[in-house]
């Protein structure tokens, strides 16, 4: 005798194994377009406002489109290609439980098959976890590992040559590529040409070495102190920079970036030997405690020193206002010429001491039962930071968040190996300052915003993220 189930039974469950649905895989695909769309969204806006009626012109146009292009194509390769064909979900599918696989072996299909649906199929999580399904794990072997690194070098010497040219070509005065190409190749004295060469070049170059410099010392100063919070400030580097800068300007009456130059170099060589002298005071060893606290009483000394004179004197207040937001406008070819002989001999000396700085990032004790000197190394360390911050920060005044970001990005991507650290924080350095100076010159056109206020406003919710997450501040 055979029963008939009731009609009110529940129906029965799905199994593991069932297809999703199609209102599921599209709203997928919708999310990872809209991705892909934001930045070209965010360029089609912002080419809008460059029209001729707002003072843009036909290069910051097509500058700031292509920009859009490129990183929406980046976008789209690194969240449907590289994402989804190592661990199967790209950001829209992890979001709504979904897993691409290969039709066969059901398991991860590869970065190409991935962006191009080859072989591919779509199913749930459960599905894939019930069918074995695990992320292809990433090739640790020294041979990946080398091949990755200088591939990320090369993108990123591609990457700062278009920045470059960038510069050159976007700026108050807007200019065709034509107008352009005419002041670098021919350059017979038009208006262009001299703005291009007398204004645009300079600032550039200075805006490249000072990126560099800076995004090189800060990797040195985290990785000597220890301390994932430190830029260029910790050390008292900028505050003896800027007391000189105004010591100068109230006795001398200097008025000129050529003429601050050496007033702060001079300011920052000195902070940064009372700073190392007074960590040493004791036992003789400067530790990276000891350093950071001499460097922070030593820089608020220098502060109050800072504030008794610009509130005692109207011209030096207006003077040190010039100099301490941080610039690379109004500066000519003659301080760049001047800072670049101590740029080269700074990130000469860093280059120098990586290997000991990868043994004393593992303690000094153990560095020393390594048989590292690591007075000798620190020593050598400090003398490349007050370089290369000194020479930067005579130049262009004190330029924030340039030493404290852009070393936690090259940390991620190359890990704590100071070999490769150091070339990837000076070209990250160098992309990322010139870049924020591009973007000062339209945001308020037809003036200009400068470099320091540009790196402030992106710096600072870096900042709070490196507070807020404990990874990103472990060194």
């Amino acid at each position: 005798m055979t029963t008939t189930p009731h009609r009110d039974a529940a129906p029965p469950a799905p199994t593991p194994t069932a297809p999703p649905t199609t209102g599921r895989r599209v709203a997928a695909e919708l999310l990872d377009l809209a991705l892909a769309a934001l930045p070209l969204a965010i360029g089609a806006l912002v080419v809008d406002t460059l029209g001729d009626a707002r003072g843009g012109g036909q290069a910051d146009r097509i500058v700031f489109g292509t920009a859009a292009v490129l990183v929406a194509a980046a976008v789209l390769w690194w969240n449907r290609g590289l994402r989804e064909g190592r661990t199967g979900q790209s950001f829209g599918k992890q979001w709504l439980g979904l897993v691409t696989r290969d039709t066969v072996t059901t398991a991860p299909v590869g970065a190409r098959a991935a962006l191009l649906r080859r072989g591919t199929e779509t199913v749930t999580v459960k599905a894939a976890v019930h069918d074995g399904f695990a992320p292809r794990p990433a090739d640790t072997s020294l041979s990946a590992m080398r091949r990755r690194r200088l591939l990320g070098l090369a993108v990123l010497a591609v990457l700062l040559v278009l920045v470059l040219l960038a510069s050159i070509a976007v700026g108050a005065r807007p200019m065709s590529f034509a107008e352009v190409y005419h002041a670098l190749a021919v350059n017979d004295g038009a208006e262009t040409d001299l703005i291009v060469h007398s204004l645009r070049i300079p600032r550039t170059l200075l805006a490249l070495v000072v990126g560099i410099a800076l995004g090189v010392a800060g990797a040195l100063i985290q990785g000597h102190t220890r301390n994932p919070l430190a830029d260029a400030g910790l050390l008292g580097i900028n505050a003896g920079a800027a007391f000189m800068v105004v010591l100068a300007i109230y006795l001398f009456g200097v008025t000129t970036p050529a003429q601050y130059l050496w007033f702060a170099f001079a300011g920052a060589m000195l902070s940064s030997v009372v700073v190392f002298g007074f960590a040493s005071i004791g036992n003789g060893r400067s530790s990276p405690l000891s350093l950071a606290l001499a460097g922070a009483a030593v820089a608020f000394f220098l502060q109050a020193m800072i504030q008794t004179i610009v509130l005692l004197d109207q011209t030096s207040l207006d003077g040190y206002r010039f100099w301490v937001v941080g610039s690379v406008a109004g500066r000519g070819m003659d301080v760049f010429w001047q800072v670049l002989p101590f740029l080269i001999f700074g990130l000469v000396v860093a280059i120098a001491g990586t290997p000991s700085l990868n043994v004393l990032s593992l303690g000094d004790d153990v560095a020393r039962s390594l048989g590292t000197n690591v007075v000798l190394t620190r020593v050598v360390g400090i003398a490349a930071i007050t370089i290369l911050t000194g020479a930067a920060t005579a130049a262009c005044g004190p330029i924030a968040f340039v030493g404290l970001i852009v070393p936690h990005i090259a940390r991620a991507i190359t890990g704590p190996d100071y070999r490769w650290l150091l070339p990837y924080a000076g070209l990250l350095g160098g992309v990322l300052l010139v870049l924020a100076d591009v973007i000062g010159r339209i945001v308020v056109r037809p003036g200009e915003l400068q470099v320091g206020i540009v790196l402030a406003l992106v710096g600072a919710p870096f900042f709070i993220a490196l507070v807020r997450r404990r990874k990103l501040v472990a060194l």
